[in-house]
């Protein structure tokens, strides 16, 4: 299934001019037009891609205000692929709910683009599939660039608690008082000290009591 959905996008995107010859079944050579922001790109025939195992922070869009780091984390990406050829490894699960293809990014000389965003602080882990290719390799990425205090991992924290619960099943934590952290399973409840420890051990932070 996988490899007949590369091959159909491989034939649409060569209709566009959009791919290089040396694109095959296993990975895409395409194009980048464009970057919406730091996770997400539109390459060469009009498609999204959101870069698979990383979340960056907002950046402003209609009503809603930007995120610390955000502008940051856009500028990143943009100077890393703006107007350059990249290999793309998809997912398994191709695309997201928002119909964006799900991918890890590659640039020609090898750079990986998305722990290059996790290294730098512009991005943290996101587990939405269960099983990620790069993984470990994203966490230890994470640890260093906590350890070193790099990008976002630079600002406080803001109102610290006590403790937080992650989810082991989402792979998200909480605030102790927020009612998605409270409304976790026993048997998927985890306790973290703190905040750091939360995220070496790859967990992400709610997006609702933003822990």
């Amino acid at each position: 299934m996988l490899k007949r959905f590369t091959l159909t996008l491989i034939l649409v995107l060569l209709a566009s001019g959009g791919t290089s010859p040396a694109a095959d079944a296993g990975s895409l050579r395409v194009k980048v037009h464009w970057v919406d922001d730091g996770d997400t790109i539109v390459v060469a025939g009009g498609e999204r891609v959101r870069y698979l195992g990383i979340n960056t922070p907002e950046v402003a869009h209609k009503d809603e205000p930007g995120e610390p780091f955000g502008d940051e984390a856009k500028a990143f990406n943009k100077k890393l692929v703006q107007g350059r050829w990249i290999n793309l490894e998809l997912a398994e699960q191709q695309r997201d709910p928002y119909g964006r293809l799900l991918a890890y990014v590659f640039l020609a000389d090898g750079t990986f683009v998305n722990g290059e965003l996790v290294r730098q602080g512009y991005a943290h882990l996101l587990r939405k599939q269960p099983k990620l290719r790069y993984w470990e390799r994203l966490l230890a990425l994470q640890r260093q660039a906590l350890k070193k205090k790099k990008g976002m991992w630079s600002l406080p924290v803001v109102k610290p608690e006590k403790f937080y619960i992650g989810n082991k099943r989402s792979w998200i934590f909480h605030r102790p008082h927020c009612q998605f952290g409270r409304k976790t399973a026993a048997g998927n409840r985890l306790r973290f000290r703190d905040r750091y420890e939360a995220l070496y051990h790859g967990f992400s932070p709610g997006r609702r009591c933003k822990p």
